[in-house]
């Protein structure tokens, strides 16, 4: 009996390990200028933009003058990435700079389970990258009430300007504001939801 409870033991920790090993979840920047929410989306990551040292940026630069209106806050920045076959714990796709409105090449790859290494390229030749730090999710005790939402209660995944009004609903059991419920959401974007696999 004894064998079979510490068998189940290291099974658990074993998958705890295997969790730890995905970037989802929320990632300050190297400047603390944002946090980037990234959930998975049909087996590909995607990156948004959960929070503002500076509330109130739009997307200025996009090369889509349609989106030049819109808040930064909420919009996908990691794009479509895909589980890497060569590497262990990366993916690859692309990042978009809002500050410049340029997509490139990147790649992201956990270091730690609370360093992530975030790369982008342009035409093979000028490469970057930063590493972000995992932001604690904090949950409250028994009996206290979840912390308020940041950007003053709004959604930290607001509808594109123009983008019809959806509601995901939630997984069975997944309270309002819970991580699936913001998965949800992220996934419904528009640019999430009709992107190539």
């Amino acid at each position: 009996m004894r064998k079979i409870a510490l068998s189940g033991m290291f099974l658990l920790a074993a998958a705890g390990a295997a969790s730890a090993a995905e970037p989802l979840g929320e990632w300050k920047v190297e400047e603390d200028k944002a946090t980037i929410r990234i959930v998975d989306c049909n087996s590909r990551l995607w990156g948004v933009i959960a929070s503002e040292k500076i509330p109130g940026n739009i997307d200025s630069k996009n090369p889509d003058k349609s989106k030049r209106t819109r808040p930064t806050l909420g919009i996908p920045v990691l794009l479509n990435m895909k589980k890497a076959e060569d590497e262990k714990n990366k993916w690859e796709g692309q990042i978009y700079d809002a500050t410049s409105g340029k997509t490139y090449d990147a790649n992201i790859q956990l270091k730690t389970p609370n360093s992530l290494r975030v790369e982008g390229c342009v035409a093979m030749i000028l490469c970057g990258g930063q590493t972000w730090t995992r932001v604690a999710e904090s949950t409250p005790a028994p009996g206290q009430k979840a912390p308020a939402a940041k950007n003053g209660g709004a959604s930290p995944f607001p509808a594109p300007i123009g983008s019809p009004k959806t509601t995901a609903a939630p997984k069975a059991g997944a309270k309002a504001g819970a991580p699936e419920a913001a998965t949800s959401e992220v996934c419904l974007l528009p640019e999430i939801a009709n992107a190539p696999r």
